[in-house]
């Protein structure tokens, strides 16, 4: 994404879907849309032909300091009754005191425009942040958040009743700018 002259953010390239804490399947397409990706999450595993994993604790430029160590484990992520669970546990793994799963569909599935639907029900807490984000497949305009990045949907469990979206664009981290509303 890149920002325009007019104040608006431009589509530039296709974005692909980053998942956090906890997503649930269903649905078909609306009106006149035509369904050109869904995941039912039937069977008991994730659907690696959709799916991929980000692992490790981020500290490799691409998470934000979290006390996780992201796992593609079953004790973090399975597949149940049409649901897809991803379950944070209070263990010590990989050098944290934390395990969770980041689930994304870098490689598998991206989109440039259209509609994305899902029905989430999000944990509560202190240190939960659930989120559901859109990233650009290929970051011509510079490195985060020069490119861009949507925000679907964060929320932080200690405030149960917001839930955030924020677009992010313009620049490189520190400079980026943002526009958001929850």
């Amino acid at each position: 994404m890149r920002h325009g002259a007019s104040g608006s953010v431009l589509a530039s390239a296709s974005s692909e879907l980053v998942l956090g804490l906890i997503l649930v399947g269903g649905g078909t397409a609306a009106g006149s849309w035509q369904l050109v990706w869904n995941d039912e999450f039937s069977g008991t595993n994730v659907d690696a032909t959709k799916w991929t994993f980000d692992t490790g604790n981020g500290s490799g430029g691409w998470g934000n300091n979290e006390l996780e160590y992201y796992t593609s484990r079953a004790t973090n992520v399975y597949v149940n009754n049409g649901v897809l669970h991803i379950v944070a546990r209070k263990e010590n793994y990989g050098g944290c005191s934390y395990t969770s799963a980041k689930l994304k569909t870098a490689g598998l599935f991206s989109k440039l425009y259209g509609r994305f639907e899902f029905r989430v029900k999000l944990p509560q807490g202190m240190g939960y942040w659930p989120a559901l984000w859109l990233m650009p497949v290929d970051s011509v305009y510079g490195g985060w958040a020069a490119s861009g990045e949507v925000d679907i949907m964060e929320n932080k469990g200690r405030i149960p009743t917001q839930v955030m979206g924020t677009l992010h664009f313009g620049a490189p981290y520190p400079g980026q700018d943002q526009s958001y509303g929850s």
